[in-house]
């Protein structure tokens, strides 16, 4: 049994799903159930609603994952323009080493947890799972405290433990304040696109690929740190002419129109390992 929180998330019903096609019994635990798609609700999966994960009590924590041997925990506070700086990120840190004691208590086999490639110190530009540790917001200090105290408390227990760092996703079911969806959103209507310089080179990775890499970690054996990138470094103006190519639209990019963050690091790119 496979228990896998945020399920119906941007990157958790891409988890979700990968592990469904790949005949998994799988227990979600929910905040909604009625996010869920009829296409998810299928005779291998065992659905938990409750209104607050993190804020559940012990016992609960303990009676959702009775009899799990995997743990995949995707469910954090990731409201975009919200979380950087979000306070909430602290519950959820503190709410996910209590579900940690909770799955101990529960017997569980393995944990993955899922973090983010803003733990790295990104002034390295090429990031490998060796690079050290320099978060520089409040959501990417978090996860990292989250990584580091996990592997703590999990392997002296004995249990596997391994966490993937996301970097930049796109794909099904994004926000639609993000950089692809907005792009989307302007070049479909034949409005023009208003864009930094575009200089800026990122690891973007499709958030149905993530889901299968994920999914595929869960399964396996591999513990520690895991990066989820592709690995190829694309420039944004690069990303956006791809997209605008779609529509034959590449006069409605407005390159320069938006000044560049200069807090911006001009080079995030993983290493796959």
């Amino acid at each position: 049994m496979i228990v896998l929180t945020g399920a119906t998330g941007f990157v958790g019903r891409q988890i979700l799903r990968a592990l469904l096609e790949g005949g998994q019994a799988v227990r979600v635990i929910v905040r909604d159930a009625k996010r869920l798609l009829a296409t998810e609700l299928t005779a291998s999966i065992d659905v938990i609603e409750t209104p607050d994960l993190f804020g559940a009590a012990p016992q609960d924590m303990s009676a959702m994952l009775s009899g799990a041997d995997t743990l995949v925990h995707a469910a954090w506070y990731a409201e975009p323009g919200k979380y950087l700086k979000s306070q909430r990120n602290l519950d959820c840190l503190i709410g996910t080493l209590r579900l940690a004691e909770a799955f101990q208590r529960a017997g569980g086999r393995r944990f993955i947890g899922i973090g983010t490639c803003f733990e790295y110190d990104v002034s390295a530009r090429v990031l490998s799972t060796e690079t050290p540790l320099r978060p520089g917001t409040l959501y990417a200090a978090a996860k990292a405290s989250a990584y580091q105290l996990l592997s703590q408390l999990l392997h002296p227990a004995g249990i596997e433990f391994a966490w993937c760092r996301l970097f930049y996703l796109y794909g099904q079911g994004e926000d639609a304040r993000r950089l692809v969806p907005y792009l989307h959103t302007r070049l479909a209507a034949g409005e023009p696109a208003e864009l930094t310089s575009g200089k800026q080179i990122r690891d973007f990775l499709d958030v149905h690929d993530a889901g299968e890499r994920i999914a595929a970690i869960a399964l396996g054996e591999r513990q520690g740190a895991v990066n989820i990138c592709s690995g190829v470094p694309t420039t944004v103006r690069q990303l956006a002419e791809r997209i605008a190519d779609d529509y034959g639209r590449r006069d409605l990019l407005r390159f320069g129109a938006r000044a560049d963050n200069e807090f911006d690091p001009p080079c995030v790119l993983g290493l796959l390992e």
